[in-house]
């Protein structure tokens, strides 16, 4: 076998069905378009969703969910990740640049979770109870 050689299965490929070209032709009069109605004239248009009037099954269903604009600006920082910053000093600037938290994060919040071995001094970033008697045990202080 070639690459040169390869061809479609017998019968894959179907010609160009050419409407309005009689009733021998197979698609002729209407066309396939049906009879009458605005599917069946030319520039026949609906917008996408319409249903001749009925109510559209995405106004039928109810609304769900909700996406907060502010999670963008916020982050969460687990206490196992302060160890990547570089410095005794943790503030939201060296926590961006250690990649901790996304470039758009205005706010950063520590939680309890894993564990911290290493004395850290917190700046400007909020802390959760447990992450903060976590953090006072490994000899770390958090400042406001």
């Amino acid at each position: 076998m070639r690459l040169n050689t390869l061809k479609p299965a017998a019968g894959a490929k179907r010609g160009r069905l050419r409407v309005g070209r009689g009733a021998s032709a197979g698609q002729g009069k209407t066309c396939g378009r049906g009879t009458k109605g605005q599917r069946a004239r030319k520039g026949g248009y609906h917008k996408v969703g319409f249903e001749g009037g009925q109510m559209p099954i995405q106004r039928r269903m109810p609304k769900v969910g909700f996406r907060s604009a502010m999670k963008r600006s916020r982050a969460e920082v687990r206490l196992d990740e302060l160890v990547k910053v570089e410095g005794a000093v943790v503030d939201l600037p060296a926590l961006i640049k250690a990649q901790v938290v996304p470039v758009g994060t205005e706010r950063a919040k520590v939680i309890l979770s894993g564990e911290i071995k290493k004395a850290v001094t917190l700046k400007g970033v909020a802390v959760t109870k447990g992450a903060r008697a976590a953090i006072e045990a490994a000899g770390g202080k958090i400042e406001a």
